[in-house]
């Protein structure tokens, strides 16, 4: 058996295929408008990631994401938190707690022993509180985005940020490399800003190990080393953590929904 799952983020898309025998293969690109050509194309390069041919007849697909409804092609849609939970079980058995943050939101979840959410909390849709935001500071301070985190950790303490908009400290921050602060404080302080906003959010459920923590922001160290400085535990990282959402989905699949 031969399945799919399709994760259709604000900024990247993800697509794996899954068999009996675990994961076959897995792509990601950036999102485009065109939402039913990005799905396509996404699954297209799975499907070679996985040494199989583009006809290949799929037993289901589940699509999840922001852009899940407009994929014509999908069997059934699911929402992100499911997929989410579900995907995070299959990597970790022991999952308990999980932060997923994409570019336009950031998310808390709960679940139990096979992946069934129990509670869950979301942010306010604002960009500080997303990856989005270290973006943001990364390209105008002209930082690789692979290299933001480890230079937020070349320092033991950074500035403070006093602007909860992502425009706004933006524009603090610029105004602080202008009068001579260096990079690398103005970057700390940015993400001491995000890890206190995600663990507000975390801490309005109950945080419990094993917690993981997927989505893009997963690769950047500066904030994995805050959270488990904040919360005291040590989090799970996948191996790719963007596709956590996708392999729910396609876990779904496999179970037979659709």
């Amino acid at each position: 058996m031969i399945c799919a799952g399709i994760d259709i983020g604000s900024r990247t898309s993800k697509a794996v295929i899954l068999t009996e025998e675990g994961i076959k293969g897995y792509s990601l690109i950036r999102t485009v408008p065109d939402t039913e050509k990005v799905a396509k194309e996404v699954l297209k390069m799975a499907l070679e990631d996985s040494g199989l041919e583009e006809d290949t007849v799929l037993e289901k697909i589940v699509a999840t994401g922001y852009g899940r409804v407009m994929i014509p092609f999908a069997d059934r849609q699911m929402s992100e938190i499911s997929c989410h939970a579900r995907g995070a079980i299959f990597l970790f058995p022991t999952t308990r707690t999980i932060i997923d943050m994409g570019g336009q939101d950031c998310k808390a979840i709960n679940c139990d022993e096979q992946g069934h959410v129990t509670h869950f909390v979301m942010n306010d849709k604002c960009a500080a509180g997303t990856g989005r935001f270290i973006e943001v500071i990364a390209e105008s301070f002209d930082i690789p985005i692979d290299q933001v985190g480890s230079l937020s950790l070349e320092v033991e303490e950074g500035v403070g940020i006093s602007s909860v908009c992502s425009v706004f400290a933006r524009s603090e921050a610029l105004v602080m490399a202008r009068e001579g602060v260096p990079k690398n404080k103005i970057v700390a302080g940015i993400h001491d800003a995000l890890t206190s906003r995600v663990v507000g959010l975390v801490r309005r459920t109950e945080v419990k190990p094993d917690l993981v923590i997927t989505g893009g922001i997963a690769k950047n160290t500066g904030f994995i080393s805050r959270i488990e400085s904040r919360l005291g535990m040590k989090p799970l990282i996948p191996e790719e953590p963007q596709i956590t959402g996708a392999l729910g989905a396609a876990v779904l699949a496999m179970e037979g929904i659709g």
